[in-house]
């Protein structure tokens, strides 16, 4: 497996091998021993996975910013098993360097690439293509009280969304509604 460190530490994009030939395709999607090596190698918290989930989106479906307060904060292991996706991480750790700052990583079904969000960080993405599924492994159980959100357009991070004027954005009210990054440090409502 190759691991790609980002811009923000804690962040990592995850390569798995693949193997093919003209029968198809195999690769190790998880290893729980490679994926714990890879971040103590880099000094980061190893989680315990305890729940997987899976969605399904069609093109311009756009799903974020969320993440789960203490003491139900989640981290993400992410990764695209059809179609493709934009994914996005947003630093929403109040006393880090690197608050208010994100990752971007294109994600697909033929890139096998998986992206690493530790809790502390909002998370989104938008679908690219028609019949995108997405598969999340969670480090928390889902808990709706302690479920928050940021405006996925939010001035202040500037987040560069890969979609042309021709693609109608498909958003929850909550996600449309969601308040700014700064509405959420004011309430309190981040790490």
């Amino acid at each position: 497996m190759n691991i790609i460190e980002t811009k923000i530490k804690g962040l990592l994009i995850l390569e798995p091998k693949v193997f093919g030939d003209d029968r198809g395709w195999f690769m190790e999607s998880f290893n729980q021993q490679s994926f714990e090596n890879a971040l103590r190698e880099r000094n980061l918290d190893v989680p315990q996975f305890v729940q997987d989930n899976h969605s399904y989106s069609q093109k311009g479906v756009l799903r974020g910013l969320h993440y789960q307060l203490n003491p139900h904060a989640q981290g993400k292991l992410v990764r695209v098993v059809q179609g493709r996706a934009w994914d996005v991480a947003v630093d929403i750790r109040k006393d880090s360097e690197t608050f208010g700052q994100w990752v971007g990583v294109e994600l697909s079904g033929e890139n096998h690439k998986q992206f690493w969000i530790p809790a502390g960080f909002a998370h989104g993405f938008v679908a690219l293509e028609d019949n995108t599924q997405f598969l999340y492994k969670t480090t928390n159980y889902y808990s709706k009280a302690c479920e928050r959100s940021i405006v996925w357009n939010d001035k202040d991070i500037a987040i560069e969304w890969p979609v042309d004027a021709s693609v109608e954005l498909k958003l929850t009210d909550k996600d449309h509604f969601a308040p700014s990054l700064n509405q959420a440090k004011n309430n309190n409502d981040i790490f």
